[in-house]
């Protein structure tokens, strides 16, 4: 399903965010360099993750990085079939 992959990619794309985010900060928190060259390697390893993940998603039109317009329209009418969805799940 279409919306399950949207999901699951945009999932994974926040997660890979945080990865990165946390590696930046535990490089600026280290005082050996040993630690430090192993902690760039993974930085560089989770900015490639990062990449693969958006160009799967712009690929497949689940992320309009150059038109705002198109990003909210996705995202509004994603955030309204979630809702729909537990609408459904309550009743």
């Amino acid at each position: 399903d279409k919306l399950t992959d949207q999901v699951i990619a945009t999932d994974f794309l926040i997660a890979a965010k945080s990865g990165v985010r946390n590696y930046c900060i535990a490089l600026t928190e280290t005082a050996s360099d040993e630690v430090r060259q192993a902690l760039r390697k993974q930085l560089n390893d989770a900015i490639g993750t990062h990449e693969m993940i958006i160009n799967y998603m712009i690929k497949n039109n689940y992320y309009h990085v150059y038109n705002l317009d198109e990003q909210i329209n996705l995202d509004i009418n994603t955030s309204n079939t979630a809702l729909n969805l537990a609408d459904k799940f309550m009743q």
